[in-house]
């Protein structure tokens, strides 16, 4: 089967072909034999009925700095291609929300990878809340008698934006912590929206989890352990990758999570989890693939394309 595949994404030049996901992906599809085309989310219309973009014909290299090759921008239907990979990076805005509302009018004739209906209403720290049992406690607000009455709960915690990514802007406040009426005053002028407060789990230091489902079944594991000087595990930001497997309980969260990420049409899903809490589900732009392939672990973007494929086939 050769598919003809579109790529929404942010701007490939800038990309870190040994850590990114959506590369990994490309690189899987070209073997394959699929057609590639690529597109940036700003370039995205709506003409009528028509979604288009000036899409190029792209070819990928596995090549630190030679990793891509573009044609000439041509004016392009959307829903003349099998498929969408929807891979651009939060911020999760309004520019990202509208996105989603253009390319749900292609889906599913044309299958966009996530369903956009579902990446939009499933923002990956309000999607989790779905799911408390799993979870550390957590609050949402921006209150501050909320706050401080969840703070003499549960003493340390962890307080970060609600539609952050990449570990910025991630704090712990301690119980007595002298910068907290300072911290609350910049996140209250800088966020409109509430923002998520979680009880800290110090075994942090041992790593982040960050698993992967492919339509709702486990795929493959890495495990982030953050720096010696950081709380924060995110690769971005200087954790390093290391192999692992699941535990029990790993393995009920994903039971768990399976049902509704396969009815939700959330195909590519990464969640993180540290010690056997589950923080946060991602489902606009996954990150890990390249990390778990390098550890010895399974091709993660095989799995991928061979549900794309399969999907595809019944249509």
């Amino acid at each position: 089967m050769k598919l003809k595949v579109a790529v929404q994404m942010d701007p490939i030049a800038r990309i870190n072909v040994r850590g990114d996901s959506t590369f990994a992906l490309l690189l899987e599809a070209q073997r394959r034999g699929h057609t590639l085309a690529y597109y940036t989310p700003d370039q995205l219309s709506l003409n009528g009925r028509d979604v288009v973009a000036p899409v190029q014909s792209l070819s990928v290299r596995d090549e630190v700095g030679n990793h891509f090759a573009l044609g000439e921008p041509k004016r392009t239907g959307l829903a003349s291609f099998d498929v969408v990979l929807l891979r651009q990076d939060p911020p999760f805005d309004l520019a990202y929300i509208t996105s989603t509302h253009l390319l749900e009018r292609i889906h599913p004739k044309t299958l966009v990878v996530n369903d956009p209906a579902s990446v939009r209403n499933a923002p990956e720290k309000l999607f989790v809340l779905d799911f408390p049992e799993l979870m550390p406690p957590t609050l949402i607000s921006r209150n501050l008698d909320e706050i401080n009455a969840f703070r003499a709960t549960h003493g340390a915690v962890v307080m970060k934006p609600l539609h952050g990514n990449g570990g910025a802007a991630v704090f712990r406040i301690l119980p007595q912590d002298m910068n907290f009426g300072s911290l609350y005053d910049m996140f209250a002028v800088t966020f409109r929206e509430p923002w998520v407060i979680q009880r800290f789990l110090p075994e942090v230091k041992h790593g982040d989890k960050r698993i992967i489902l492919v339509d709702g079944e486990f795929a493959g594991a890495v495990n982030r352990v953050p720096a010696a000087d950081d709380l924060r595990s995110n690769m971005v930001r200087g954790g390093a990758a290391q192999a692992t497997d699941l535990s029990p309980r790993e393995r009920e969260i994903c039971a768990t999570l399976g049902p509704a990420l396969r009815e939700r049409g959330l195909l590519f899903v990464g969640i993180d989890v540290i010690d056997g809490n589950l923080t946060e589900i991602n489902v606009t732009s996954p990150t890990g693939i390249r990390a778990i392939q390098r550890l010895n672990g399974p091709d993660v973007a095989a799995k991928i394309w061979d549900t794309i494929e399969a999907k595809r086939a019944k249509k």
